[in-house]
């Protein structure tokens, strides 16, 4: 928990009930499983001035990126340099496991490793133009120094994001060695070029994605997210099951501001998980419905999570183009969740929130004004600015809205807390963009990804569905436990050739599929970071909490294989008329699957016509005319009986 504002609300909302967690319980759970919430205790003058320094670190960052006009061989390392310092002041070596940390102390060790990482990175900085001059002949020094720098960022990788991605890594550079590279040639690719370390993922993250998280901290300090939970009640609040709904709505809302899973579950859970409790949800329920739209959030338009951003730089196109192809599968992965959620209510009978119990829309129409920041980034990021100066602006225009909304007006406080918020945010991110282009740079360096692309395709045989499954099955392997940037990054490097080099894909298709595929993680057994901090809340088995959270995302699984078959859901190569069809056959078969596993439709479903009406989903989803015909002829059908069961069922 990193808001004290989030604590309060849930804290207030438990209520003292002991079947909904308090915010002691989430913070204690997401310390056990969430390394980025094991951070160290400042406290008085020292906390000032660490708070100082990382507001320091964001203003430094908008104007590197506003006025400075530096070589990238300067400001990715200079970048790193810096977050290293900050990623050995806030986290500690080992996780507490719930024992009290000594507050304001950091060991010796910690002070030493900081500064020799920092101090390669610095070297870098100092020394670019000559080390760029001599190429790979590069000194015995300047090897060790590459060698102790990645070997710390690999330390701060660990400390933040966990060890796999650093197993993982480990395997590329051995993988680099075993391939008759020299230890010169590993550590200059590595470390000294732009290929490595500092390769496409730091320099996206520097420029790009470090403006976006300072404007979402700026964007949550206006109170968006109260006013988007309030839009939501106002909306689904009084439907069946209207609390499920509201956390659906809502979280995917919360979702273009923050790109966070597990920030949004605890955001938005903490007022939709208590409600979906007392209107009948089972905790493993209600905790998997936030968890699930709150993991949506990373592929909502118009943020769509930091890796929106890398997608368009590797991919090559506009930012604003990938915005406007993955609106659609946006919705129908939050249309799969909302009809899942809906019939979970219908079968178990549940009623909304009484009318006036809710807000009134006069009431929250006076506060449209809040999303002026995110209408002017889009705005002007389709009117040709670039992303960093449109991040910038969005990010002024959230501190002039906030002085007209009196609850979350902006103080000199507020602003501080925003920057360093931004700043802490970045951290983890960062190190796993420095470790990613590890991963990255011996792909290129060894030509790995050509050998990928070999073995699926001979296995495929050139069957593109085949080659799906397979790279599907690569992403999740890979993908296990690593932050959304960090994966794709490593999917878009090693899986997302196989499908556009090796089975001819359109790059866009390839990038989303993967990207997808990496996002899952935060609700997928055994890494579902998203769907513990649901169950903290809720106080449901963590694993049962996942797994029905893994289930309510069946869209994730399924919309990948819809526009990797069929383009046109992502706007390419289409028209109007196939455009539509493909939006109506889609939606219906959503309800399909979503009927075949909740087990009902307009009445109890079964196992017979569940298997059937699966079958028929899937039909639905896979582009052609007669397989959509024969799957909205059995929906209908079995719908028409499920009909007349009910009828039957009710009382004279």
């Amino acid at each position: 928990m990193k808001d004290k504002n989030e604590k309060d609300i849930l804290n207030q909302n438990s209520g003292g009930d002991p079947a909904v967690g308090t915010a002691a319980d989430v913070e204690e759970l997401m310390k056990k499983y969430d390394r980025e919430s094991n951070i160290r205790p400042w406290e008085g003058i020292p906390a000032i001035i660490i708070k100082v320094a990382l507001a320091a670190f964001s203003i430094f960052m908008i104007y590197m990126n506003l006025f400075a006009v530096w070589d990238e061989r300067i400001r990715r390392p200079l970048f790193l340099g810096i977050v290293i310092l900050f990623v050995f002041i806030l986290y500690p070596a080992r996780k507490s496991g719930g024992r009290p940390q000594k507050v304001n102390r950091i060991p010796f060790y910690d002070i030493i490793l900081a500064a020799a990482g920092s101090g390669c990175f610095f070297y870098f900085v100092i020394n670019s133009q000559a080390i760029i001059k001599h190429g790979i002949r590069i000194s015995t020094l300047e090897v060790w120094l590459g060698v102790i720098g990645i070997v710390i960022l690999a330390e701060c990788c660990r400390r933040v994001t966990g060890i796999p991605i650093i197993i993982v890594a480990a395997c590329f550079v051995a993988y680099a060695f075993f391939a008759g590279k020299s230890l010169n040639i590993i550590i200059y690719n590595l470390f000294y070029t732009t290929e490595g370390v500092i390769g496409t993922p730091v320099g996206v993250c520097s420029t790009y994605i470090v403006l976006f998280i300072i404007f979402g901290a700026f964007l949550e300090a206006t109170g968006i997210s109260d006013f988007f939970i309030q839009c939501a009640n106002t909306i689904a609040g009084s439907a069946s099951g209207g609390p499920a709904k509201v956390a659906v709505i809502s979280s995917a809302l919360c979702g273009m501001v923050s790109g966070s899973s597990v920030g949004n579950t605890v955001t938005t859970g903490s007022v939709t998980i208590p409600m979906m409790k007392k209107t009948g949800y089972p905790g493993e329920f209600a905790g998997a419905v936030e968890a699930a739209a709150s993991t949506g959030g990373q592929i909502m338009p118009p943020i769509m999570g930091a890796a929106a951003f890398l997608m368009a730089e590797m991919v090559g196109v506009p930012y604003s183009q990938i915005v406007i192809k993955a609106i659609l599968p946006a919705v129908l992965y939050f249309t799969g969740i909302f009809l899942m959620v809906h019939l979970r209510a219908k079968r178990l009978g549940l009623k909304g929130i009484p009318r006036e119990q809710l807000p009134k829309a006069k009431e929250i129409l006076p506060r449209i004004y809040l999303l002026i920041p995110l209408v002017a980034l889009v705005y002007l990021i389709t009117a040709g600015y670039t992303m960093s100066r449109a991040a910038i602006i969005a990010t002024f225009l959230c501190i002039v809205v906030s002085l007209f909304n009196p609850g979350h007006r902006m103080t000199p406080k507020k602003f501080l807390d925003a920057l360093e918020t931004g700043a802490k945010n970045t951290l983890s991110i960062a190190v796993a963009c420095g470790i990613a282009g590890i991963i990255a740079g011996v792909v290129t360096m060894t030509g790995l990804g050509q050998v990928f692309i070999d073995v699926i395709v001979n296995i495929s045989n050139g069957n593109l569905l085949i080659a799906l499954i397979f790279t599907m099955l690569c992403c999740i392997v890979l993908g296990m436990g690593f932050p959304t940037t960090a994966t794709y990054i490593i999917m878009a490097t090693t899986c997302a050739p196989i499908l556009t080099t090796g089975m001819g894909l359109n790059a866009i298709c390839a990038s989303m599929f993967v990207f997808y595929f990496g996002i899952v993680a935060d609700i997928t057994p055994p890494v579902a970071l998203a769907a513990y901090a649901g169950s903290a809340i809720a106080k449901s088995d963590p694993m049962r909490t996942a797994l029905n959270a893994s289930k309510l995302a069946i869209g994730a699984f399924l919309i990948p294989y819809i526009f990797c078959l069929n383009p046109a859901m992502l706007l390419i190569d289409t028209n109007v008329p196939e455009f539509i069809m493909i939006i109506i056959t889609s939606v219906i078969g959503m309800f399909a699957i979503s009927a075949a596993l909740e087990g009902y439709m307009a009445s109890h479903l079964n196992p017979v016509f569940r298997i059937i009406l699966a079958v028929a989903g899937l039909m639905l989803i896979y582009p052609g005319t007669v397989t959509d015909i024969i799957g909205i002829v059995i929906t209908v059908a079995i719908y028409v009986i499920t009909m007349q069961g009910k009828k039957r069922a009710k009382p004279a």
